[in-house]
């Protein structure tokens, strides 16, 4: 799905000089909205493992940075208050203190306010150049601005270009003490980011902090100088932890006159200032140039055995996690606070929501038997979010990740070999271009474009050393690929390969995908439905009661056939991708058929530049009339979801499952839904903490809209009717001579019609037309 996006130099801030009346009056509509967006329950404790590997043995603590700034501007007044009730109770409010000209402190995420206010277009004139840390930085500083002025005319943006602008230069700058009072009882966490620089411009950091330290419940200051937290240790009070920060180890502490790197060597030194140290992510799981990551260090078991807590900084929903986490950002917490033999004492993160689901209900979890309960498990196209699509080793994968059911999209050869392969168009899926297959062709019934299809290559041509899979992008538009060192690895496999799989493992059943098959009748002399069925009795699924099979299909006419022949296989229907509701008439013609229907995850919401507007009333209609629902394609990137699951693809998974009865869930990514399905709080009823709670759909827009700041408005989306349902009888396949295949065929396709390359038009392509598919290939 396509995300808006913003550019470096966009506008900001337009609309400034009406905000402050919204600003105002902002306050009594946040209790409403936040309460919406989280489903509208007080903050209930998760129930929480006993075994953490903390120095404490209690939860690690969930540090909100700058409040939710993963949605909000960082440290505004609707982050704070956002994430004080949208994350787990305890959670700690991060405030960046920077100190103004006439010495009042601000939460502001850095001293530069060029990338986190409009504060260039109220004073353009006012840019200057300074040395900070030793190195040349040009901007507006929060040093040059008295509070006057920055409250007067300057508003807060988002800083990280990828997130929505719609917040920006709506919330005014937040003092500490006003800080103080939005976040309440909270626990306050003070980030001191440069007191030598403040320093050295007339203004003392040390001597504001101890001055506001009766106004302001400071549980924890923090900073990257250690000189700092030891002018101020005596000073604060016996309740406030004092937490040593470190940044990139080759930087230098100029505090210290040391660099970070030879400062982590001596941790008693540290303990002796401060009770606990804060580390980047990579300081714990070291991270390979290719973005893998490598075995952890020592660093948590070393703090700990010196009496430091250890808190990690850095996450992020939106950001590039290594590979191993498959985008999942919920896997790397569980990374830090359970799965890797250790404990963080505390995470710091711009999605609290994600860090305390975490936390309260996915560490530890037990590793059981696979329930094969509701909902199902299905894979798209194997593990495909990790392995090329269809391969043994995506379905291995998807086995071991917890699938219930893995699919097979059936595809047909030229000689007649069945074969699971996720697009006909070889050049989809492999490297087909870059081989001396490399003959295109134009089948207009297929696509309007010219293809080199899997009915034009023996199975001999398909397994050859030449042609390798090609793992799937779905989101290559935004740079993000899936797992690159098995970008090309794996086997194809034939459907009695992949059958064979399915009987020998714990699946509750198999998913079969037909397309294409009144084509593939006319044109290629292949009857592609009784050949399934023929290779299912083959593998012996007319003899057993253990495994499920269900065909699944856009076209009517091969569900239609299947039920005229009476099989005990449950009918799926795919339904069009982009409608919003189904006419009476059109799910009366689908019963008629089907078991099952198959729905976009597009046409369950109406979107405007990745916001939801509604919820559409398409699933609830297809239950109403008795169809089991399956919903497809869940997918991990962050971008691949809708702005209000937060880039979080378990809030996405939660929010289907527990407002909708789905029969079950297709994704890319098997593991991230199984463990889902594992999760302790959603048992919980009542005492269900809130951010396992779905949100109410709309909140994010309605809170737009306060500001008259929402994306535009959106017509409904088409409703299905039956004639996009009702498709003629599939056309008998005429007698067409097969190659024998051999001891190696498998499961064939029924034998009949012309051969392939007579039944089809073959184009004839230029060299510059292969050249250009080619490169648009390589592209992709």
């Amino acid at each position: 799905m396509g995300r808006s996006r913003r550019h470096e130099g966009a506008e900001r801030g337009g609309g400034a000089g009406g905000v402050a009346a919204a600003a105002a009056f902002a306050a009594l509509l946040l209790g409403c909205v936040v309460m919406a967006l989280v489903g509208g329950a007080a903050a209930q404790g998760p129930r929480l493992p006993s075994d953490y590997k903390t120095l404490s043995g209690a939860a690690p603590l969930v540090i909100a940075k700058g409040g939710f700034s993963g949605v909000f501007p960082d440290s505004s007044q609707d982050a704070y208050s956002f994430a004080k009730d949208a994350s787990a109770p305890g959670t700690a409010m991060w405030c960046d203190v920077q100190l103004t000209k006439d010495g009042v402190g601000v939460c502001l995420r850095d001293i530069n306010m060029n990338n986190c206010t409009t504060v260039g277009q109220a004073y353009p004139a006012r840019k200057r150049t300074y040395v900070i840390d030793g190195v040349h930085k040009s901007g507006w500083f929060v040093s040059d601005f008295t509070i006057n002025e920055l409250r007067s005319a300057v508003y807060l943006t988002q800083s990280i270009w990828s997130r929505t602008e719609r917040f920006d230069a709506i919330y005014p700058i937040v003092s500490v003490t006003d800080f103080q009072y939005l976040v309440n009882s909270s626990a306050v966490w003070l980030n001191v980011q440069h007191p030598i620089f403040y320093k050295q411009h007339g203004l003392d950091m040390s001597r504001y902090i101890l001055s506001i330290k009766k106004l302001v419940s400071m549980d924890y200051i923090s900073s990257p100088e250690l000189g700092f937290l030891k002018n101020i240790s005596a000073r604060v009070g016996r309740k406030t932890k004092l937490v040593y920060s470190f940044l990139d180890k080759a930087l230098l502490d100029h505090s210290m006159n040391q660099t970070y790197g030879s400062l982590l060597s001596n941790l008693t030194f540290i303990k002796s200032i401060a009770s606990g140290i804060m580390a980047p992510k990579d300081y714990i799981w070291q991270v390979t140039n290719d973005n893998y990551l490598l075995p952890s260090t020592s660093i948590v078991t070393d703090a700990h055995k010196a009496g430091l807590e250890i808190y990690a900084s850095d996450f992020a929903n939106d950001r590039i996690i290594p590979y191993n986490y498959s985008y999942d950002p919920l896997a790397e917490y569980l990374n830090f606070i359970s799965d890797g033999g250790f404990s963080v004492d505390g995470v710091l993160s711009d999605y609290p929501i994600t860090a305390s689901e975490a936390i309260g209900c996915f560490a530890n979890l037990n590793s059981n038997k696979t329930d094969h309960g509701k909902p199902l498990v299905i894979s798209h196209n194997g593990a495909s979010g990790d392995y090329p699509d269809c391969t043994d080793l995506a379905y291995h994968s998807a086995i071991d990740d917890g699938a219930d059911v893995i699919d097979c999209p059936v595809q047909v050869t030229s000689d007649g070999v069945l074969m699971c392969m996720s697009s006909i168009n070889l050049l989809d899926t492999t490297n087909v271009q870059r081989t001396p297959f490399a003959t295109p062709s134009l089948v207009p019934e297929i696509q309007s474009t010219p293809g080199i299809f899997t009915f034009n290559l023996t199975w001999a041509n398909i397994t050859s050393s030449a042609l390798k899979p090609k793992i799937s992008s779905p989101v290559s538009d935004y740079y993000l690929v899936r797992n690159p060192r098995y970008a090309n690895q794996g086997k194809f496999l034939k459907l009695s390969d992949f059958l064979a799989i399915v009987m020998d493992s714990d699946l509750s059943g198999a998913m079969i995908i037909i397309e294409n098959a009144a084509y593939i009748a006319k044109s290629l002399g292949i009857d592609i439905v009784d050949s399934v069925t023929t290779a299912l009795s083959t593998a012996g699924f007319d003899n057993q009661t253990t495994k499920e099979v269900l065909i699944q299909s856009k076209d009517s006419a091969v569900l239609v056939k299947l039920k005229q022949q009476k099989t005990k296989i449950k009918l799926v229907y795919t339904l069009p991708s982009g409608i919003g509701d189904a006419s009476n008439s059109s799910l009366k013609d689908i019963k008629k058929f089907a078991h099952a229907v198959v729905v976009d995850r597009i046409s369950v919401f109406t979107l405007s530049y990745d916001f939801i507007i509604r919820q559409n009333r398409l699933v609830q209609d297809l239950q109403s009339a008795g169809l089991a629902v399956y919903a497809q394609v869940f997918r991990n990137e962050f971008v691949a979801h809708p702005l209000d699951f937060f880039g979080d693809a378990t809030m996405e998974i939660n929010y289907y499952v527990q407002s909708f009865n789905l029969s079950g869930i297709i994704t890319d990514f098997p593991k991230t839904v199984r463990r889902y399905k594992k999760n302790t709080c959603t048992v919980l009823g009542k005492d269900m903490p809130t951010y396992m709670r779905p949100f109410e759909v709309g909140a994010l827009v309605q809170k737009l809209r306060s500001f008259q700041t929402q994306p535009p408005s959106v017509a409904p989306m088409p409703t299905l009717n039956s004639s996009s349902v009702e498709e003629p009888p599939l056309p008998l396949a005429a007698p067409r001579n097969v190659p024998d295949v051999g001891p190696s065929g498998g499961a064939t396709a029924t034998p009949g019609g012309a051969p392939p390359s007579d039944a089809h038009q073959t184009a004839t392509v230029s060299t510059g037309m292969l050249l250009v598919m080619v490169s648009a290939a390589l592209l992709i």
